[in-house]
Order: structure tokens, then sequence, then C-alpha cells
């Protein structure tokens, strides 16, 4: 069989950055909307792009508010959770990952636990659900873009799963790594990243019990174009962070490269907790768009969270570790 992959990048960094910088301008001309995070930003009207499919509101469940980190904000609508996104292993515009979604088949799904761990483990996406019962989580999702949304998950802890396996003492991160798939999954045959995707958190953002493992969505099993079937979510941090589609969760010594900060760090660190005083490079990140809304409001420090969570960054230039 053919290898689908596009051949190996240049070695040179500008001329690295140079080609992706083409890729993304090659994508956009070809008709992908939305706001390439490399290029621009984008607030979004509220409406979903008019070409993707349409998705039905759920019926007859009702997401409340319940437990002590829920928001008591309107919830954004279903549709535009579920057709206005970012999962570019499935397409660049913002309504290509739900066209796209049969691309990314979820079942059988198997995950890696390893590294740093006394007890490291392979298991189905399926097991992890009998072993840590998913429960509801409200939460704001604030993108590095400036549009925000409020988005029922459905989840459990990521600590409860990293305790499990019991962390060495040597243990100070954790890696997270995406599917990597470029015969199936349609943006990845471009070279625009380093495929697979990677993120990573401290282990002590990891263990925060507002850290979740998200399974599903409004009461449903995760769509594809959400991060079927298992994806991280970390509230206080911007939503490039929360990675989806994840095959391997590896603990390590030392921080692990993350695709964004490696694709261009001048402009994505690590950390990325969300600041309204640290600016983009290239737009401010005082206020936000929230999808479904007029005009914008202004951003909250770590999303609004900073009262479970700044505690971890006491003493850091949140300037400097941006």
């Amino acid at each position: 069989m053919t290898d689908p992959r596009p051949p190996a990048p240049p070695a040179d960094p500008g001329r690295r950055e140079l080609l992706r910088q083409a890729a993304l301008l090659t994508a956009t001309a070809a008709g992908f909307g939305g706001g390439l995070t490399l290029l621009t930003r984008s607030a979004g009207s509220g409406a979903g792009p008019a070409a993707a499919p349409p998705v039905p509101e759920p019926a007859g469940r009702v997401i409340r508010p319940s437990g002590p980190y829920d928001t008591r904000e309107p919830l954004t609508s279903y549709r535009d959770m579920t057709t206005y996104n970012n999962f570019y292993e499935l397409g660049l515009g913002k309504g290509d990952p739900a066209r796209n979604a049969g691309a990314l088949v979820t079942r059988p799904w198997t995950v890696v636990v390893d590294g740093e761990v006394r007890k490291p483990v392979t298991l189905d996406v399926d097991t992890l659900t009998r072993w840590f019962p998913p429960e509801d989580r409200i939460y704001r999702m604030r993108c590095v873009e400036g549009w925000s949304m409020v988005m029922p998950w459905l989840g459990f802890s990521l600590g409860d799963l990293l305790r499990r396996v019991e962390p060495t003492g040597a243990a100070r991160y954790v890696q997270f790594t995406a599917i990597h798939a470029p015969d199936k999954l349609p943006g990845q045959r471009p070279w625009v990243l380093d495929w697979p995707y990677t993120e990573g958190l401290r282990l002590d953002e990891a263990l925060h019990p507002l850290t979740l493992l998200a399974v599903g969505l409004e009461g449903r099993t995760l769509l594809p174009q959400n991060g079927a079937p298992l994806r991280l979510v970390v509230p206080w941090k911007y939503g490039f962070k929360s990675i989806k589609a994840i095959v391997r969760i590896t603990l390590t010594r030392t921080p692990p490269p993350t695709t964004w900060a490696l694709a261009a760090p001048h402009e994505y660190g690590f950390y990325a907790n969300v600041n309204p005083a640290v600016p983009h490079p290239r737009w401010s990140q005082a206020t936000e768009q929230r999808i479904g809304e007029s005009g914008r409001r202004p951003t909250l420090p770590f999303n609004g969270y900073a009262e479970q969570v700044a505690g971890l960054y006491a003493g850091m230039d949140l300037r400097r570790n941006f």
C-alpha cells in the first residue's frame, strides 16, 4: 500500500514555518472558514457554518448545574457546540469536523497509560467508563481565538485514573497523544502541524478536580467533531490544551513537547492559562465573543476559575509563563 503521508518537512525552521503558513493560506483560499490560529482569529456569529450538517437538539433530558464547579451561565446551543469546532485532524474550517466526522472511527478504541507509573495499563475506552462512571460537568470554554461557549460535558476526573495507575515519585508532568491516522483523517494529510497532536500538563494540574476526561456532551455520547471517544477538558486554559481523540497518556519527569508550542512558540506557550492581561501577539485577550450572543464580554482570569486554580501558580510570572 502506498504511504499516504507527505514527505518529511525540511530541517530548516524558517522554511518549515513558511511552508506551514503557505499550507494554511492555501486551505483558506480553498474555502475553509473560521479563524486559523496561526493566521487570524474569528469570533463567529453563533449561527454555525451554513454548510455544516444539522444536529438536532437533545430531547428529554435537561442538564442543570448541580456540582460545586458548575457554572450557572446559559448553555450554548447543542447545534453550535457540535458544528462550530476546531479539530484540525478533521479539517481546518469550523464546519469541517462535523462534515468529516465519519472519518473518525471511535470503536474499538484503546488507550495506553504508561511512563512514570507503577501500574501501566492498556485498556479500551468502555472499560474506563466502567471504572469511572461519568458525571455531568457544566464548564465555560474559552478559545485562544477569542470566542467562548458554555458546554455540559459528561466525564470523570483525570485524577481518578492517574491515582489508579500510581504515579512514581519521579512523575512531574503528563503528556497526552491523539490519534494519528493520515490514511483516514483528512486534516492529517496536508502538512499543517506535526502529527500526532500532543499536549501536556503539570501533574498537579492534571490531578486538580476540575480536570476532566470527557466521553459525552449534553448527556449524549461524544461526537467525533467534539473529540470522541475520549478528550481532555481543562476549563481554565485555552481550548487548544484540551486535546481530542486521546490514545496515550504518559507520565514524564520533564515538560513534554506540545503541538502548538512547537508550531509557534512565540504565540503559544506550555501553560496557556486564560489571562485577559496577556494579549496574544496579534490580538487582545481582554474580551471574548460568546457564541450565540451579540457583542463581546470581558474575559475572566483563568476563565472564571481563579478561586479554584490560581494557587497552582503562586509565585509564577504568568506573563513569562504564558
